[in-house]
């Protein structure tokens, strides 16, 4: 059973970063994410958001049912601001900007961005030349959407490299990476952030961090 890293542990919640290929919850006789850290851990944890299998990066997860309940209120009305890392290996439609849309399921378990605005999935997003044919992008979601990201890149003509289901260059994972957290919690202002560490290009990601999302939330949103 892999150990979990963690990130941050405070007075009602703490903070994992999830390798990429894990489950987040359970599956058949796979314990998932949830699980493994209530194992490692030995606390009572809640689950208040969550990463696809394929994603890397910070988990909050709080200690309490009363915690539990207030970061649900804090994801749910947007107020715990979220930015991510992702590779493609090719040039997106516009450098930086807005990617607004519905989403409907596509085939095979995918998504895809519509052009209407009912119920859209909102992000903006930066991009950075890394490398020929690598490019780093720094996401943050203003909707919480199954895919939201990965659709988004997608719908740029950049899907995320290793990202097999919306047509990504193979690799060795799919480059997205929950790279901070801020918020606002019980009148304290929290941050974390925590690179990547997985992968063969990883040299990018940490490059992308390094030149230009150390501190994403001095970005201008």
């Amino acid at each position: 059973m892999s150990s979990l890293q963690l990130v941050a542990k405070e007075r009602d919640f703490i903070v994992v970063n999830k390798p990429a290929g894990m489950n987040f919850h359970s599956e058949d006789e796979a314990p998932g994410l949830v699980a493994l850290a209530t194992e490692q851990f030995g606390l009572p944890l809640f689950p208040v958001h969550r990463l696809d299998k394929v994603t890397s990066g910070l988990v909050l997860l709080p200690t309490s049912s009363e915690a539990a309940a207030q970061f649900t209120e804090l994801f749910t009305s947007r107020r715990v601001n979220k930015y991510y890392l992702a590779l493609a290996s090719d040039k997106p439609k516009k450098k930086q900007g807005w990617v607004k849309g519905d989403m409907v399921k596509a085939r095979r378990g995918a998504f895809k961005l519509l052009k209407s605005q009912e119920n859209p999935a909102i992000t903006r997003f930066y991009s950075y030349s890394l490398a020929p044919k690598v490019r780093g992008f720094v996401l943050k979601p203003y909707s919480g959407k199954t895919h939201q990201l990965r659709v988004a890149m997608k719908s740029l003509s950049a899907p995320i490299i290793g990202d097999k289901l919306y047509g990504g260059l193979a690799a060795d994972r799919t480059y997205l990476h929950a790279y901070a957290l801020q918020f606002e919690y019980q009148q304290q202002n929290f941050q974390f952030s925590m690179p990547p560490g997985q992968g063969e290009l990883n040299q990018y990601m940490t490059e992308l961090t390094r030149q230009f999302a150390e501190q994403p939330w001095q970005l201008e949103w």
